[in-house]
């Protein structure tokens, strides 16, 4: 059992920073790049995204994973088609420009909605969200790109992908091989409880294309540095080196460390990494003896 992984950060802790700035900290850091997000590069053409794809790729870093816009107006699986249809049009738009920079991976919300699922129905949940993804599917084919459908917190009573057996219906109604999934480990902890936190890897695996660590306290979405909280780190490590996954593993949080995030020091990021890397370690070494 071994890391067979490499480590991304979210661009969401960047927005505001230069791209040289950005280049700096992660090969200080030691991270393979960072996860695209919208606001990094909002308002470039394509040529200018194209440009500062080849400065990553110059630096030796990638941008292999991108985070679609989840405002409130970018539901993929609204009930009102007026929505669903700009919604489409919008995640279209940042497919192609994320593409531009290098990405294979886009990062989609299956739904901004925060109803109850059980009260809205599943099914209906279903039938927009695969009108959606059936008008993207022919834009991701030509560019070789893999939408990842994330899990999401419960909301008040339970929305649509916070379940592990929402998984399996996606899996069963969105068998195409454009189509993935995006375990996030804090929305999984909230979501699910540290009793059945794991039940979304069980559920996930076979669809895996990307991951979002986060850690916190079960209680809330709260974005803790991994080890900082009450993730179970060691079966996510070790799952991970079972499934051999070699894409990144997006860090999704600024470091532990005293910030705010505009003052995260050099030497934090580099720490962050080197505690995921102990993390790994350890999984590994129990993996081992197991």
């Amino acid at each position: 059992m071994r890391k067979t992984w490499s480590w991304s950060t979210t661009g969401y802790s960047f927005v505001g920073k230069s791209h040289e700035t950005i280049h700096e900290i992660c090969k200080t850091a030691g991270l393979a790049g960072i996860e695209g997000a919208p606001e990094l590069f909002d308002g470039k053409t394509d040529a200018e995204l194209e440009a500062i794809g080849a400065q990553y790729r110059a630096a030796g870093l990638v941008i292999e994973t991108f985070h679609l816009p989840f405002n409130a107006q970018d539901d993929l699986a609204s009930f009102y088609e007026t929505v669903r249809k700009q919604a489409v049009e919008t995640a279209r738009t940042w497919i192609e420009r994320s593409a531009r920079l290098g990405a294979t991976v886009g990062i989609q919300h299956p739904s901004t909605s925060r109803y109850n699922v059980d009260v809205e129905g599943f099914d209906n949940y279903l039938r927009q969200l695969g009108k959606s993804l059936s008008a993207l599917l022919p834009v991701v084919e030509t560019l070789g790109y893999t939408i990842a459908l994330e899990n999401m917190l419960p909301g008040e009573d339970g929305r649509l992908a916070s379940r592990p057996e929402h998984f399996e219906r996606f899996s069963q109604e969105f068998n195409h091989p454009n189509v993935g999934f995006c375990l996030d480990t804090g929305h999984a902890l909230v979501a699910a409880g540290p009793e059945r936190a794991d039940a979304f890897f069980a559920a996930m695996a076979p669809r895996l294309v990307a991951f979002h660590l986060a850690d916190n306290a079960g209680d809330r979405d709260s974005h803790l540095a991994p080890g900082h909280g009450l993730v179970d780190w060691t079966a996510v490590f070790q799952c991970a080196a079972r499934l051999n996954y070699t894409r990144c593993m997006c860090i999704e949080t600024p470091p532990f460390a005293y910030g705010p995030n505009s003052t995260y020091s050099l030497n934090a990021w580099r720490q962050m990494v080197v505690e995921m890397d102990g993390l790994v370690e350890k999984a590994m070494r129990l993996g081992i003896r197991g």
